[in-house]
């Protein structure tokens, strides 16, 4: 059965640090690419970042890239995003998904990277002023 587990949301204030981490079962981890994307109220859901777990490049949206971080442990088949000096615009439910042939790759500030075969449940993540 493929899971993938997202975990480590909660409530932070403004300027804070949360890990979400991405628990990925089920599938061969290391052919997959894997990010993140978000849904706050009331908006769509936004891409944020992602990984090849193969060769380790990532891609992030302008708007997080100089405060969140993805990175991957292949051992543990868990992709990380490390969230910093988090915004109240932050506040979203934050999902994983992967995806075995999607490219993963930033480029003029925009995520490209629209996962098909997998998406895990949200984690909550509130930022509060």
């Amino acid at each position: 059965e493929v899971q993938l587990q997202a975990s480590g949301g909660g409530l932070v204030q403004a300027g804070g640090s949360l890990t979400l981490s991405c628990a990925a079962s089920g599938f061969t981890f290391d052919d997959y690419a894997i990010g993140w994307f978000r849904q706050a109220p009331g908006k769509e859901r936004e891409g944020i970042s992602c990984i090849s777990t193969s060769d380790g490049s990532t891609g992030s949206v302008d708007s997080v890239k100089d405060r969140f971080t993805i990175s991957s442990d292949n051992a543990k088949n868990t992709v990380y995003l490390q969230m910093n000096s988090l915004k109240t615009e932050d506040t979203a439910v934050y999902y994983c998904a992967a995806d075995f042939t999607a490219p993963c790759f930033s480029y003029n500030g925009k995520l490209y990277f629209s996962p098909q075969d997998y998406w895990g449940q949200g984690t909550l993540v509130t930022v509060s002023s």
